[in-house]
């Protein structure tokens, strides 16, 4: 059941992590106030760095910005990673 719903959890924050970076990929281009990268950053590192990872390079944002371009590849790993260990720690996996 715990490993449902940290799923469950990381899917959402995905969701949200890949809306948000097209939201402000929009918001850019029609030169209206942006989301922060505080926020970008906020829902990264609370569980959406994969989304957020995908949603930069699908709406290619703030790909030349080094913190973005080399950091979230590595939250994004390091969150497969520990969703995989919980997984595998699971009877019957």
């Amino acid at each position: 059941m715990f490993e449902l719903i940290i799923t469950a959890y990381l899917g959402v924050m995905s969701l949200a992590g890949f809306t948000v970076m097209g939201a402000d990929k929009k918001r850019a281009r029609n030169n209206q106030y942006r989301i922060s990268e505080k926020t970008l950053w906020g829902i990264t590192l609370t569980g959406g760095a994969v989304g957020t990872y995908f949603g930069m390079t699908h709406f290619r944002h703030k790909t030349k910005h080094a913190a973005f371009k080399f950091g979230l590849p590595v939250f994004a790993f390091l969150t497969v990673v520990i969703l995989l260990y919980i997984w595998a720690g699971t009877p019957g996996f």
